[in-house]
């Protein structure tokens, strides 16, 4: 196994990790993470987990000072962890604010508004999730997906009486079927990339996981459509929606024209967190020419100018997002949303769970853990159910998709080698785990970004999320019984498992500049 060249070197004065001394954090973080959910629910993640996750930081750290570590060396471990983090906080504020000038420019009402019109209840959840999985598909971004078609979906959700849990479960699940087909996406480049394979042979060899698990995930999201139809609201109810919709913004169709241009910017590779950033500008100058009267409202300065209180009310809908004070109760929840501030429980949760990440990185606590699963591993089959497995684990323990696609990556591809088992068994198995399980984990990039964006717990949407869930299950499925499982080819030697300069560089020298184009 590959020696982390940002390590300390053997004999540079401290001893290497014991397997006890690598279960005592991990054991004990999960174990807090649980009891938190037991103690508070689904507030877990507004402090009883920030707590949970420094604290097993601060016992990882007692046991690198044990081993004979520096505090230094532990401090360089949480700096690069949060350093990994940073893109995601850009992006997370980013779309805070977009939120915010999307609802006082009309966008979002305009989504709500038209799509309450044209989406046929009982068909919904597997309308929406179809829709986000082409969208994703052709951008290659599952964040991007979630913070401008996915809130409009909630919101529709919510006019028609349809439950959000359900809803957000079809919109990842969309999200990360067409993410993890686009050639676009970075974790589709990466896993590659880091199993030593090409990028189309990967894809191909995941269809044979990611179609069968679309499809059984929207034959259950028909079905959950027409089991919730008694729920639904009465037609005069959505009618009553839309009257309401229509007498507070400026509805119209050129409203949508900020999320075209998103999708445009994203299509053609701009980073996430500019283009988002643009979006949300874009918004503003929409709220400014279109919706005047609420940008008024919402700055609620009576003896300011009409320039002033206009520039203050998109700024006050950037930071703080938009309130509704129509009097309705239902408008009142659906609107009152977005602001940088509504992100900053979730900016706080991840960089705690970074920083007990990078801890567990930098003192060798996870790679020593790997090296005693290889040992038990006896078949192919085996191998791949241990890496999927360690993709599922770092995903918990280092709270980063990207660290759960490349440390894997970086540990089993000699060993896939040198068991005759293709590259591609290997990538497949980083995406099938790696990517897909990461919106799932409350404290993981992706989990707090998902629901801080669509705003459903984690928790809540995980049992909905089901082709994210269904795709776990088919790969393990396979490697237990060996389908497509694919062996070297005669003549096809070991490549001593040595990442490439891509899989090397994304993990060792730029990690923040990958979490800008998730």
């Amino acid at each position: 196994m590959q020696q982390s060249p940002d390590r300390p070197a053997e004999g540079g004065g401290f001893r290497p990790p014991s397997l006890l001394d690598a279960l005592i954090p991990i054991v004990l973080v999960i174990a807090m993470l649980v009891l938190a959910v037991v103690l508070f629910g689904a507030d877990a993640s507004w402090g009883p987990n920030q707590v949970a996750l420094l604290s097993g930081a601060m016992i990882a750290g007692v046991i690198g000072l044990k081993n004979g570590y520096r505090w230094s060396d532990i401090e360089e471990g949480i700096n690069k962890g949060i350093q990994i983090s940073l893109g995601a906080i850009l992006i997370l504020l980013a779309v805070g604010a977009m939120i915010g000038t999307w609802i006082l420019g009309g966008t979002v009402p305009a989504m709500i508004y038209y799509g309450l019109d044209v989406i046929a209840p009982q068909y919904f959840y597997a309308s929406a999730c179809l829709l986000c999985a082409l969208v994703a598909l052709s951008v290659g971004s599952s964040w991007t997906v979630a913070g401008t078609i996915g809130i409009g979906l909630i919101g529709i959700a919510d006019g028609l009486g349809l439950s959000e849990a359900i809803t957000a479960g079809a919109v990842i699940s969309g999200a990360y079927f067409g993410d993890k087909l686009s050639p676009l996406s970075d974790t589709t480049n990466l896993a590659p990339a880091a199993a030593g394979t090409t990028l189309f042979a990967h894809i191909r060899h995941m269809l044979w996981t990611t179609v069968p698990s679309i499809l059984l995930a929207l034959a259950g999201f028909l079905w959950l459509g027409h089991d919730s139809v008694s729920s639904l609201q009465t037609p005069e109810q959505v009618a009553n929606l839309r009257a309401q919709l229509g007498e507070q913004f400026n509805i119209g169709l050129h409203l949508l024209i900020p999320l075209l241009m998103l999708l445009v910017m994203a299509v053609r590779q701009m980073p996430a967190f500019p283009a988002i950033f643009i979006g949300a500008v874009l918004g503003g100058v929409f709220a400014v020419i279109f919706q005047p009267q609420a940008v008024a409202g919402l700055a609620n300065v009576p003896d300011m100018s009409t320039a002033m209180a206009l520039l203050k009310g998109v700024w006050m809908s950037m930071f703080d997002g938009y309130v509704s004070h129509s009097g309705d109760e239902v408008i009142d929840s659906l609107l009152s949303k977005g602001g940088m501030s509504s992100m900053l429980n979730t900016v706080w949760l991840i960089l705690s769970a970074m920083t007990f990440g990078g801890v567990i990185e930098r003192l060798g606590l996870l790679e020593r853990l790997v090296q005693s699963l290889l040992g038990a591993t006896r078949n192919a089959g085996s191998l791949v159910i241990t890496t999927l497995g360690t993709c599922l684990a770092s995903n918990v323990v280092t709270g980063d998709q990207y660290i759960s696609v490349i440390l894997p990556g970086r540990m089993y591809r000699a060993e896939f080698r040198r068991r005759r088992l293709a590259p591609v068994n290997l990538s497949r198995a980083l995406e099938d785990s790696g990517t897909i399980t990461s919106p799932l984990i409350p404290w993981n990039s992706c989990g707090a970004y998902m629901a801080a964006t669509l705003g459903v717990a984690t928790l809540s949407y995980l049992p909905f999320a089901l082709f994210n869930l269904v795709n776990l299950v088919l790969a393990v499925a396979y490697a237990m019984v060996g389908f497509k499982l694919e062996r070297l080819a005669e003549g096809d030697e070991a490549d001593g498992g040595e990442p490439t300069p891509l899989a090397e560089s994304l993990v060792l020298d730029t990690p923040h500049e990958t979490a800008e184009s998730r």
